[in-house]
């Protein structure tokens, strides 16, 4: 990959302030779930006491590879997604930060597959070594569950004719190789599309969820965040489109609220394990400055004393 390719991150000092807010012991260790290019970690190691430290996972080998150029001694990383926090021990940790989605890089890499704009292989896996690639999925999916994975994971309305149209190019043609015959064969089924969207938006965004489990492995992270982290430790998650907003939104709301056990009427409720602490959106002159942020949210919310 060529390396003067930039990721401008998205809601840098927001994130980093929700991410330190509040009062933290000298030994705190923070969790900065995606490390992709190490905007947000740079910027966490400047703010951290000297005996503070910071933990990162990223799938990515590219990530790896960046983050091996930081020397600081507090920091650290694990060739793993952020599924793996669970591993960490209960309430070891005083922040967690999930930036969610796809960094610059890796979309503007031809060889990562992961935009329409560009022609390479259609692959699309965050770790590119290990498990299977889009067109190794695609060589042998049927209809019924292509149709499924574009239609839940990229909520596209001409799902059936998409799954059909590559179905019947592979039959006819051979396997779907590339990222150009994908978004071809997507610009043949879709006969509308919403203005200066390409019509392949939708199908590009479903396959990379489905083929890296995105929304899978934010569950996992989302239920393990309130094992590992402390009382008064920060969750804060930034992500980019509805499906992945609306599990970290309703994962907030259902621990911010104490919970009554209709069977036991008279018995204390279970305590609320999370505070939301709000919701925030790039400015508009982040958003003129980087066009990507535009659709990012981030929530924050604070892990709550433990009741014994």
């Amino acid at each position: 990959m060529d390396e003067t390719l930039q990721h401008i991150t998205v809601l840098a000092p927001e994130a980093v302030d929700a991410l330190l807010g509040g009062a933290h012991p000298p030994t705190a260790t923070f969790v900065d779930g995606t490390f992709g290019r190490g905007g947000h970690a740079r910027r966490i190691l400047e703010r951290l006491g000297p005996g503070q430290r910071l933990l990162a996972f990223d799938k990515d080998p590219q990530a790896i590879a960046a983050a091996a150029r930081i020397t600081d001694a507090r920091f650290s990383i694990r060739h793993e997604g952020f599924s793996h926090l669970g591993d960490l021990p209960q309430a070891s940790v005083a922040g967690v930060l999930l930036d969610l989605g796809v960094s610059s890089p890796q979309i503007d890499a031809p060889e990562r597959g992961f935009s329409f704009r560009f022609d390479g292989p259609l692959d699309m896996r965050m770790d590119t070594t290990r498990g299977q690639s889009v067109a190794d999925w695609l060589a042998h999916a049927e209809v019924p569950r292509i149709a499924e994975v574009i239609r839940d994971y990229g909520e596209e309305r001409f799902a059936g004719p998409i799954a059909k149209a590559i179905v019947a190019w592979r039959k006819e043609r051979g396997p779907v190789a590339s990222t150009a015959e994908l978004a071809g064969i997507v610009a043949g089924a879709v006969k509308t599309r919403e203005p200066g969207q390409n019509p392949a938006t939708r199908t590009f965004q479903a396959l990379r969820i489905f083929i890296n489990a995105e929304l899978e492995e934010l569950q996992r992270a989302l239920e393990a965040s309130l094992s590992v982290l402390a009382p008064g430790g920060r969750l804060v998650v930034i992500s980019f489109h509805s499906l992945e907003d609306r599990i970290v939104k309703q994962f907030i709301a259902l621990h911010s609220r104490e919970v009554f056990d209709r069977r036991a009427p008279f018995a204390a409720p279970a305590p609320m394990r999370l505070k939301a602490l709000g919701r925030v959106k790039p400015s508009a002159a982040e958003v003129a400055a980087n066009p990507r942020a535009r659709s990012a949210v981030m929530r924050v919310a604070e892990r709550t004393e433990v009741r014994p």
